[in-house]
């Protein structure tokens, strides 16, 4: 695994000059659809620790829940507004819509499979038992009948459904119980009872000799059991206690999910801040995009509710497994190492008590890391170093996602304590996060940090910090550049790469970026960094023509790059051109491509690999053999039009020779090495395990990494 293979390559013969064709290009919702189908997979490979594929059982559903929040929601509203612009791979909105339904109905027996006949029973025979409640035991049932009188009775609210009271809200991704019942004086009626998020979705129970009091009930106790039973089972079991007097027939569980795709109307906002706040309230009065509801449900129950939610039958679907999974990931919760990965002991980039600075190893020499198998702490412990140094004059820095507890704003917010200027760009827009990154903003503020929202209809998705120091022969500028969040939770599972130097060029283009984002800049145009919007399209398809050239007259062009997602037409059609050449490429993609491999005379040298695993692949490079002298860039951007055109974005190059040697030898070559984790894109858009041969032995990529981490320590 000394170095790439060779590459060089002849031209394929018969060449297509109609790229434009719809049928060189894959859909990006099918295509995603794919990548959390590789998810699935993982929760079924019984290679994989059994509580490990639980929660890729529980990722999968999660995933499944924004894929609809956003991407179907968008196809929703271009259906309704007329919209009837195709596809890269030439399907309306409609057309979208139905084959998303069709795939997503195939693949309910597979998750039925995996849950039902693999991982209950695999639980169940290590000793977790998720039980039915007819299962559960009388003196357990007694307790929790006393469990829910007394904790859950209290947090419930039933809403009746008739003449006199409307049909209630129902919130965003919450479970709900649409209890059927007759009154005695109304007769036949409905209610709809919300089962509160205040409680563990799975409720553990003692054993029955060990039953002492209710206390010991909840998934976060510390009693030993691991004997669960669902939330709504119980509820379910106790409804006599919600409505006294009235027979109750049945409840049947659903769920709906709503648009939470928002858009904010920046120029006319005068307080963004405030506007954002609003529109995260309004994410529950988004219109309804998906109804979920069990298979024992009527068909009158659930024509109230279609009718009543203003649904197309498309978007409604029955499940004869539970709702709501991704609430499994409350079983990482329970403590058996036998049952995970083992634990990842990162690389330190120092020795354990070592007081030399990170300024100084900096100013000898770039430093490379390669997370989460190098340690994420130097990220944050340059941070806090400046807040502590004297000689730091200023620091300023991009935050997107940084997480809860986050101890990066913390010593930011020190930094101003000691006097430093700081300057933080905090992207208010990070879906999802917003409510986290408003809280932070505004701690921020109170300490006097000078606090940006961003550029005007951009969101800022660069990962960017700067340091600004005096030292005895002038000022210095000391970066770290990454293609991660600041954020050490998710650097424990995320693959990412970060990058310190004080290149002097880099400093003034990181300067000029500042103030581009804090100011009123118009700067364009960078020495080192490629910077979107604006910038990074065109170098990178100015580069892939160079190996074009390069592969007509030399026969030795060569590209590599690994993102997360691969859906610009532009950047396809130049890989596409250069690959009729001869060019040899290699795509590390995690999720979503829209370029078709493999296709004769278009795509025949162009490789398409996929890597899911124990850690989610979200480093970006890009490499360009550039006839030996090879030229390699690393950032935040994935080659994707929201990328490219409204998000600031940078890319900067790694110009350091022993870097450039090390990355292509230690982490380029082992991706392409792989042949147990990796799955190869076809032609029509599926995925095919990737497996060695007779004669070759298993190389798993990211076991490799961490079996180095052990061979190093």
């Amino acid at each position: 695994m000394a170095g790439l293979p060779d590459t060089k390559t002849s031209a394929p013969v018969e060449l297509i000059h109609n790229l434009d064709d719809p049928k060189l290009y894959l859909n990006r919702e099918l295509s995603w659809l794919e990548f959390n189908k590789r998810v699935l997979e993982e929760a079924e490979d019984p290679i994989n620790p059994l509580l490990e594929r639980v929660k890729f059982l529980a990722i999968f559903f999660n995933n499944l829940d924004e894929f609809f929040m956003i991407r179907i929601s968008g196809l929703r509203e271009q259906l309704s507004s007329g919209v009837q612009e195709a596809s890269l791979d030439g399907t309306s909105p409609s057309t979208q819509l139905g084959n998303i339904r069709d795939y997503l109905l195939e693949s309910f027996g597979r998750i039925l499979r995996c849950w039902k006949e693999e991982l209950l029973p695999n639980l169940s025979k290590v000793g977790i038992h998720i039980l039915p409640y007819k299962k559960v035991k009388p003196k357990q049932r007694a307790l929790l009948r006393k469990y829910f009188r007394k904790e859950i009775f209290p947090a419930l609210t039933p809403l009746a459904f008739d003449p006199s009271h409307p049909f209630p809200h129902i919130s965003n991704l919450t479970l709900n119980l649409a209890v059927y019942a007759n009154d005695p004086e109304r007769g036949e009626c409905f209610a709809r009872l919300k089962v509160p998020a205040l409680f563990p979705r799975l409720i553990r129970i003692p054993d029955e000799q060990q039953v002492v009091d209710d206390h010991q009930l909840g998934l976060e106790s510390e009693h030993s059991s691991t004997n669960f039973v669902w939330l709504e089972d119980i509820i379910s079991a106790n409804l006599d206690l919600l409505f006294p007097g009235v027979t109750v027939h049945a409840a049947y569980y659903f769920r709906i999910t709503r648009d939470a795709d928002f858009e904010i109307e920046e120029d006319e906002a005068g307080d963004l801040l405030a506007a954002i706040e609003e529109q995260i309230d309004l994410r529950q009065y988004g219109s309804v995009v998906r109804l979920e509801i069990d298979q024992r449900t009527p068909d009158f129950i659930k024509d109230i509710l279609v009718r009543n939610l203003n649904l197309a039958p498309y978007q409604v679907y029955t499940y004869n497994f539970r709702l709501g999974m991704s609430n499994l990931m409350e079983l990482s919760s329970i403590e058996r190492s036998d049952l995970k990965f083992p634990p990842l002991h990162p690389k330190m980039l120092t020795e354990p008590g070592s007081k030399e600075s990170l300024f100084s190893m900096i100013k000898k020499e770039d430093i490379f890391l390669h997370h989460p198998y190098d340690s994420f702490s130097p990220v944050v412990d340059f941070i806090r170093e400046a807040a502590l140094d004297p000689q730091v004059l200023a620091i300023k820095q991009t935050l997107y996602r940084v997480g809860s507890n986050s101890p990066v704003v913390a010593a930011l917010m020190e930094a101003r304590q000691n006097g430093k200027q700081v300057a933080v760009l905090l992207e208010l827009k990070a879906r999802f996060d917003e409510e986290n990154n408003i809280e932070w903003a505004r701690k921020l503020e109170d300490e006097g940090v000078h606090v940006v929202y961003g550029l005007l209809g951009l969101k800022t998705h660069a990962k960017v910090c700067m340091i600004v120091r005096r030292e005895p022969d002038g000022i210095y500028r000391y970066l770290h550049l990454g293609t991660g969040n600041y954020n050490p939770t998710t650097s424990r599972i995320y693959t990412d790469f970060s990058f310190f130097t004080c290149d002097k060029v880099m400093g003034e283009d990181v300067s000029d970026l500042f103030n581009a984002l804090t100011g009123y800049s118009k700067k364009d145009r960078y020495a080192k960094l490629l910077v979107a919007p604006g910038g990074i399209r065109k170098e990178i398809i100015a580069r892939i023509d160079r190996e074009l050239e390069r592969q007509q007259e030399h026969k030795d062009g060569y590209i590599i790059f690994k993102m997360n997602s691969l859906v610009d037409k532009e950047c396809i059609l130049a890989l596409y051109r250069a690959s009729q050449t001869g060019v040899r490429i290699h795509l590390l993609i995690r999720g979503m491509c829209g370029l078709r491999p493999g296709l004769p005379g278009v795509s025949e040298t162009i490789t398409v690999t996929s890597h899911v695993g124990r850690f989610l692949e979200h480093s970006r490079l890009y490499y360009f053999r550039n006839g030996g002298d090879d030229e390699i860039f690393i950032g935040s951007a994935d080659l994707m039009a929201r990328n490219l055109d409204r998000r600031v974005e940078i890319l900067f190059p790694v110009e350091n020779p022993n870097l450039r040697k090390f990355i292509v030898e230690n982490i380029l070559t082992p991706y392409l090495c792989d042949n147990s984790q990796g799955r190869r894109l076809e032609s029509d858009g599926t995925y095919t395990r990737i497996k060695p041969s007779q004669e070759e032995p298993v190389f798993h990529v990211q076991n490799e990494f961490v079996s180095q981490i052990k061979v190093k320590a």
